[in-house]
């Protein structure tokens, strides 16, 4: 059990620890077009990542669960939900997207984290160090966002430091509740899924590019590599 929360708890910090990068570069780099093109190639970077965690981790998961309709219908429902609440935001002005991606990928990744460690030790100790790197760079792009957005610095980390647990009651929840019930697990995967791939296409990616330059596309492809590599190491 110590273990689990130690591992969990790793993969959580790291949301507060990119607020806190994100709060620093905000305030203690100049702006220029370089500090520019490096805060869309780090949003770049984050969106390979979620890519990677969509097409290694959660796709396949629930496609080995789940039946064709069923996987249909919570990957349907999934990108249909979060088409409604980003509807809402804009008209709202709010920038979440990419906080609501790292949610969608964190708290899933988690509960899996927690339901496969009395399993596969090994393997769950790997997820957590693949989500805790995932996190780092979405926590980044997110914190920006929500500055942004209009929310105060101090209030955007008290919000990053509380979501750092998430990833420690999702591991708990994983490994008490769910652990006997793969198939809602799978579910909760293929549901998170949808509403990920929708966020990348709509608001993610298409922030991320800049006209005439070329890093942040490589961005993407780095941060999905790093994926492949978490991937291939479990």
């Amino acid at each position: 059990m110590k273990e689990l929360i130690l591992y969990s708890g790793f993969a959580g910090i790291t949301v507060f620890i990119g607020g806190l990068l994100a709060n620093y570069f905000n305030h203690h780099i100049k702006e220029s077009p370089v500090k520019y093109e490096i805060t869309h190639t780090m949003m770049s970077f984050g969106a390979g990542i979620i890519l990677s965690a969509l097409a290694l981790v959660l796709i396949p998961k629930g496609l080995e669960k789940l039946e064709l309709l069923p996987f249909t219908l919570s990957f349907l429902f999934g990108a249909l939900l979060f088409l409604v609440i980003d509807q809402y935001l804009s008209k709202k002005g709010n920038q979440t997207a990419t906080l609501l991606a790292m949610l969608m990928d964190f708290i899933p990744e988690s509960i899996a984290l927690g339901a496969v460690f009395a399993i596969e030790p090994k393997m769950a100790t790997l997820l957590a160090l693949f989500i805790g790197l995932q996190n780092l760079p979405e926590a980044f792009n997110s914190f920006r966002d929500l500055v942004q957005s209009g929310f105060a610095v101090k209030k955007t980390l008290v919000i990053f430091f509380c979501l750092s647990f998430f990833g420690i009651a999702g591991a708990l929840i994983g490994h008490f509740l769910l652990s006997d019930y793969p198939n809602l697990t799978a579910h909760l995967m293929t549901f998170a899924s949808g509403g990920i791939l929708y966020l990348l296409i709509q608001d993610i990616i298409p922030e991320s590019k800049l006209d005439k330059k070329y890093l942040t596309s490589l961005g993407a492809i780095i941060g999905f590599l790093v994926g492949v590599i978490g991937e291939k190491l479990i």
